[in-house]
């Protein structure tokens, strides 16, 4: 059994033919997919290379489409913009007209602990719906200040444990660039985007997983497959530690991530909860 459990629809030019095809490429059983819900005012340029053109962010009728053409293989996720005054309403019909199951992606320039953000969190919890966050700092890209010298999404890793702390009844997962930074306890996480080099003691993240039984890790993306990868020692010994919190995703289509999860020889059990049943108890599957 394996489940990708971050992707999106039509993400890189994947429709749902290629999807589904790459599924079968890699023996992928299930899949969750997510929608980002962010209005144009919030939205980086660069998303405009790797999204349809003529909109912005990822509607959740993208996230319904390609879930039709395989109900069994998807699991639908949504996630409205915190701001929304009918945020809550807009989610709760998603719910029961769509049978979306994960709030996600959350990835918008609102701070994680708004107190609008907080009511919108407290209710997935009362639904039983997990959240996959985005955290980005503002770190400047180097191209001038149109239309913006850099694109936070969330504000912080301190406003992030605030969330965490204020919705305990909520399960919150952990991702992109900002959060991993933080897996080492050095100075880098708001100056580079994916920083290397050996793991300092102190990184908030084994901190925080330590700390919150509402919080998880995703390992999707470059960001995360760059801190479990930059120090190997470390790396290995924390998927160890944190079996029980850490989920396989990929938010592309490749391979990366699996390859360097089996190059380490992790026990089985650990493997097994990392890549398919840490996502099934998230939402109530096992």
């Amino acid at each position: 059994m394996l489940i990708d459990a971050h992707n999106h629809p039509n993400w890189h030019g994947y429709d749902a033919e290629k999807i589904l095809q790459n599924m079968e490429e890699q023996n992928i059983d299930q899949m969750w997919l997510f929608s980002w819900e962010v209005p144009e005012n919030e939205y980086s340029p660069s998303y405009h290379k790797v999204l349809p053109p003529g909109g912005w962010g990822i509607p959740l009728e993208d996230v319904l489409q390609v879930g039709r053409q395989a109900p069994d293989k998807f699991i639908l996720g949504y996630m409205p913009h915190p701001k929304r005054p009918d945020a809550i309403d807009r989610l709760k019909a998603a719910v029961e007209i769509h049978g979306i199951r994960v709030a996600s992606e959350l990835k918008v320039r609102v701070m994680f602990d708004d107190p609008d953000a907080i009511r919108l969190y407290q209710a997935c919890g009362d639904m039983k719906l997990p959240i996959t966050i985005h955290l980005d700092y503002p770190i400047d890209h180097g191209k001038g200040d149109y239309p913006r010298p850099n694109w936070w999404y969330g504000g912080n890793i301190e406003s992030f444990e605030r969330a965490v702390v204020a919705c305990p009844d909520t399960a919150f997962i952990g991702h992109a660039p900002g959060f991993w930074a933080h897996i080492s306890g050095d100075d880098k996480f708001d100056k580079e985007a994916y920083p290397k080099g050996p793991v300092e003691p102190g990184g908030k993240v084994s901190t925080m997983l330590r700390a919150y039984d509402n919080l998880y890790a995703d390992l999707s993306a470059g960001s995360a497959l760059t801190a479990i990868s930059r120090d190997e020692a470390f790396g290995r010994a924390f998927l160890i530690e944190f079996q029980e919190k850490l989920i396989f995703g990929r938010d592309y289509f490749d391979t990366r991530l699996m390859d360097y999860l089996q190059s380490l020889n992790l026990p089985q059990e650990a493997f097994d909860k990392i890549t398919f049943q840490n996502a099934q108890k998230l939402l109530g599957d096992t």
